[in-house]
């Protein structure tokens, strides 16, 4: 998915923590903001508010979610607008606090007034994020929070614009691992992870799945976010020479252990990293080239999927910034404002708890493929498996969205 001003401390809080800053408040229901709002001149704006970061820990996928939401706004406004109505986004940066995100949202609900949410990125910021939307009874669609613990809370107005939550991120993976031969499946696994919200619960689902199919763990670990130097971490690994590494990264550790790895010449046979390969560019370029090579990964989107309005958004991306490849993190945040969108335009007014309504009611088709939740705002779907093959992204799974009918195993040496 980048040091924060607090020197990470504030990523490891736990997620009990956001909580705890948001009854530390004192928030309650704003009983003084009706459910539905009268409908405003086609000429006064329709302001979306969210909070992103922009800097600290997360300002690199926070940055390009920025980037995301204003190619939406960008051609809805094109298009007429919402209801009639252009949409302003209100942008605002929490700089990877949960304290400040609390702030952000409970602002831009109780002074602001907007019109609208949409949320942040990580489980780590939308976890006290989506509590203050709950409690003000505003309908809060998240493009980045696949944690756990975000959907043991009973919300009514949460919605996770992804296609499943971080412990079924690995079934296709897991599910790829089956369809091979007994003699091609890996026999030993590494599990080092990020201590991430989200990141930490897809190895883990993964290594239980893994053990149940007869793979032997030889080695585990859970690092900081603040992590720079895994040299320690990859030592370790390159003694027990497991068949599997499946990393927990979020972008620059996956960087770091793939750089440990080739000083230490250990290449494992197969190589998954959560996040940090999604990262188009700037993970072939930390990595250095050549080294991508075979690097499995579980995504949600993929630029050349032919789902609706894929096409239109990636061409949007570049127009807006200069030819780039957009990363997943801009389209996971495209897809939270077409669920919003769909919701809205549906429900043909204002009213946060028809939209919440709809949203549970109805399945939305997203650049992602289509999107349906469970009463806590769970999705329903599932993620495609990634490779980069010969410098480029692949889909290799399932085979109805694949982009390549190939799979490169074993992994190449590193270069």
């Amino acid at each position: 998915m980048t040091a924060s001003p607090d020197n990470g401390t504030t990523r490891r809080t736990v997620l009990a923590a956001g909580m705890a800053a948001v009854v530390g408040l004192g928030l309650t229901a704003c009983g003084s903001r009706p459910s539905e709002k009268a409908a405003a001149p086609s000429s006064k704006p329709m302001v979306v508010g969210i909070s992103l970061p922009l800097t600290g820990d997360f300002s690199q996928p926070g940055g390009e979610a920025k980037r995301g939401y204003e190619v939406w706004a960008n051609q809805v406004n094109k298009a007429g607008g919402l209801l009639g109505r252009q949409v302003q986004l209100k942008i605002v940066d929490d700089a990877s606090s949960q304290d400040t995100v609390v702030t952000d949202y409970t602002k831009m609900i109780t002074q602001d007034k907007v019109d609208l949410l949409l949320g942040t990125f990580s489980s780590l910021l939308n976890y006290p994020a989506s509590a203050v939307a709950e409690k003000n009874k505003m309908v809060f669609v998240e493009p980045a929070g696949g944690a756990p613990k975000m959907f043991d809370r009973g919300f009514k107005n949460l919605f996770f614009a992804q296609p499943a939550t971080a412990p079924h991120q690995a079934d296709v993976f897991v599910d790829w691992v089956k369809s091979l031969p007994a003699d091609q499946r890996p026999k030993t696994a590494a599990y080092p992870t990020q201590d991430d919200p989200f990141a930490a619960p897809v190895i883990e689902s993964m290594q239980k799945q893994l053990e149940g199919l007869g793979v032997k763990t030889v080695f585990t670990s859970t690092y900081p976010a603040d992590t720079t130097n895994f040299q320690s971490i990859a030592s370790q690994m390159a003694g027990k020479k497991p068949d599997l590494i499946a990393q927990g990264a979020v972008f620059e550790d996956g960087v770091g252990l793939v750089r440990s790895l080739k000083q230490l010449d250990y290449s494992p046979k197969i190589m998954f990293q959560t996040s940090a390969p999604s990262n188009a560019g700037q993970y072939s370029s930390g990595v250095g080239v050549g080294n991508t090579e075979g690097v499995f990964y579980t995504v949600s989107w993929h630029q050349d999927a032919k789902t609706p309005k894929n096409e239109e958004f990636v061409a949007g991306y570049k127009a807006a910034y200069e030819n780039a490849d957009p990363a997943e993190d801009a389209a996971d945040a495209y897809a939270a404002a077409e669920v919003l969108q769909a919701a809205v335009t549906g429900v043909g007014a204002l009213d946060q708890a028809k939209i919440r309504d709809w949203l549970h009611a109805n399945t939305v088709q997203t650049i992602l493929g289509p999107l349906s939740w469970t009463a806590t705002g769970e999705p329903k779907g599932k993620f495609l498996l990634a490779q980069w093959q010969s410098g480029k992204a692949q889909v290799v799974a399932p085979a109805e969205a694949a982009t390549s009918q190939t799979v490169v195993n074993p992994k190449p040496d590193w270069k």
